[in-house]
């Protein structure tokens, strides 16, 4: 042992049973770390770990003091991101992944740092505290970039310059405008007294104008009640895809509770590095033909890519494919339409179902689809329908999407039906849920989001809004998300399927307990959130749980551009050899999150749902 403090082994053996996960080391095991570690003391701003030149490979965990740590390295001249204080560690994300990932560590006054072999990492995190960790700090596989350390202008919150511009419903356009131009803004967001916000924008005010609309009238006259919007954390391209997608040219940021935090203009994206997925959107959006079409598409696997080597988190780069697959499925309906001069494509809303629907589509998903068409429509006219349906799916498989024709696609009679009709279903499934496939219908449809025709809440997604008042339907629904036949199989098998065995549970255990709660969330992430602190879903039980799905997402994602890079199908099965110790030990670890939830929910169930 290399050491500069007056200390023995026994000491830092003691020491280092005190620091998770090294605490579930043995003693003998614990005493040899001891033995081969070095101590170290440093003085103020001294740097003590710089991993964006070059991973120097060990674990190094604070003894005394404390270290300033920097996770971004275009940041390095800013405040630090957080600190660390004795029994915290650094390093290891470099050390597991082998990359120049960061962070850039150094001294807050005098600090001592223990430096443990490299070998020890390997061990140490393949254990499920371990796990626990690795998954907080990075939620990604070997491939991913360590938690923090992605180039500036890779998320929306770099793009804010200044402060939100808000105004109040009864200022005048006139007003608003001059204040617009003193801020240099081009946009004023308008609170609203439902506790949302408006947004009036320059292309607003020469509008009302336009119209004859007097400046001296007040701002709510003239605003967008319903504007577009981001949450803060979000990536710049799946920013720059919703400002597309509004056809507008501003959209409002917001915190996670909802307030407002600035907002951002066409004009800001230029800077970032990460819009390749706004990009592509925009060029499906424009495709002229069907083969531009299918040729643009299927570039995807390159952007998915690209954004994985600037950094962006797994979660993200998910929800820009998502928005992708979106623009391509809605530029087809319009493609494949004009071949059918008879039939109108207004006629029926495309509802996107699965995983799709939740925006957490990776490359092997199926394109779960239904359509829900206009009552005045009857059965022979909806079966008119069928040949451009047919169609559709046969040239989104042709671009590279799985488009399921015989089964949950509205080629498919039973995923086809009038407004009335899908409401009229809905109902029968609530009320009778063990009659057929209702559990499974049920399912479906509250995954459903409207991607084309009318992108309001649709009548059958309505009807479920009141699920919760209905016990017996419920309990089936619970039944179903935590049935032992839907927990994640043993891992150590030759095949791991990583969508089945652990993202389908917590997805269905995510979408019961959003249920339980009345909210109409989507995302299993904002599921879990939404029923996080509920009597079915402690705040414990949905933080895991979220860890582990964004974890072994990245896991999954890391996979699947590994495939398409060796020009293979992607698929969610992979074999345990394929998989590093830090892999193997998320998905231990995810394995006992989801059992130990369904569990408790299972126990909790008994007393507090209602008899059926």
């Amino acid at each position: 042992m290399n050491f500069v403090h007056p200390v023995d082994i026994d000491a830092l053996v003691e020491f280092l049973r005190l620091c998770p996960p090294l605490d579930t080391l043995d003693a003998k095991r614990l005493a040899r770390a001891a033995e081969r570690a070095t101590v170290t003391p440093y003085g103020t701003g001294e740097v003590i770990l710089d991993a964006f030149v070059q991973p120097e490979r060990g674990l190094y965990v604070v003894w005394h003091g404390r270290v300033s740590v920097w996770t971004n390295p275009d940041r390095i001249r800013e405040l630090p991101a957080y600190h660390l204080g004795p029994t915290e560690m650094f390093g290891y994300v470099a050390t597991l992944l082998g990359e120049a990932v960061g962070p850039r560590v150094a001294a807050s006054g005098d600090a001592v740092v223990v430096h443990l072999d490299p070998d020890l990492v390997d061990p140490v995190f393949a254990t499920r505290h371990g796990a626990q960790l690795l998954a907080r700090e990075i939620g990604t596989s070997r491939r991913m970039m360590a938690h923090g350390a992605i180039p500036t202008y890779t998320l929306v919150d770099d793009l804010i310059v200044t402060a939100p511009l808000l105004v109040e419903p009864t200022t005048t356009i006139a007003e608003a405008a001059a204040r617009m131009e003193k801020t240099g803004l081009p946009y004023a967001a308008v609170r609203q007294e439902n506790g949302g916000y408006g947004l009036l924008t320059d292309a607003d005010i020469r509008r009302a104008i336009a119209s004859a609309s007097p400046v001296t009238g007040e701002v709510s006259t003239a605003m967008q009640t319903d504007p577009p919007s981001i949450r803060l954390g979000s990536s710049a391209a799946e920013a720059l895809i919703t400002v597309l997608e509004s056809h507008g040219d501003v959209v409002l940021v917001t915190d996670r509770a909802g307030g407002l935090r600035g907002a951002v203009a066409s004009r800001d994206f230029v800077v970032s590095s990460t819009t390749a997925g706004a990009s592509l959107h925009e060029q499906i959006h424009r495709a002229e033909t069907v083969d531009d079409l299918k040729d643009r598409y299927r570039s995807v696997p390159g952007m998915l890519t690209g954004l994985m080597a600037r950094g962006l988190a797994p979660s993200r780069i998910i929800t820009v494919h998502s928005a992708v697959i979106d623009a391509a499925v809605r530029r087809t309906i319009e493609l494949v339409s004009e071949q059918y001069p008879d039939l109108s494509p207004d006629a029926f809303t495309w509802l996107s179902l699965g995983s799709n629907g939740r925006r957490e589509a990776l490359l092997s998903s199926d394109i779960d689809a239904a359509a829900s068409f206009d009552n005045a429509l009857d059965a022979g006219e909806i079966a008119k329908y069928r040949p451009m349906f047919l169609k559709i799916a046969e040239v989104l498989e042709q671009a590279g999407l799985a488009h399921d024709r015989h089964g949950v696609s509205p080629v498919n009679s039973k995923f086809a039906r009038t407004h009335a009709d899908w409401a009229r279903a809905g109902r029968d499934w609530i009320t009778a849920p063990e009659v057929d496939d209702a559990v499974i219908m049920t399912c479906l449809l509250v995954d459903g989001r409207p991607i084309h025709g009318d992108r309001g809440l649709p009548q059958v997604t309505r009807v479920f809004g009141d699920l919760r008042m209905h016990p017996r339907t419920m309990s089936m629904l619970l039944s179903a998300s935590i049935a032992q036949s839907s927990r994640p199989a043993p891992w150590r098998r030759k095949k791991i399927d990583l969508k089945a065995q652990f993202l389908l549970p917590i997805a269905n255990v995510a979408r019961w307990a959003a249920l339980s709660v009345g909210s109409t969330a989507l995302p299993t992430d904002e599921r879990l959130l939404a029923a996080s602190g509920s009597d079915m879903l402690t705040e414990p039980d949905a933080t895991a749980l979220a860890d582990a799905f964004d974890a072994v997402q990245g896991i999954r994602l890391a996979w699947q551009m590994e495939q398409a890079t060796a020009d293979r199908t992607p698929t969610d099965v992979v074999r345990p050899e394929h998989l590093t110790p830090v892999d193997r030990a998320i998905l231990a670890e995810a394995t006992r999150v989801v059992t130990s939830s369904q569990r408790r929910m299972g126990n909790m169930a008994r007393f507090i749902m209602p008899e059926r």
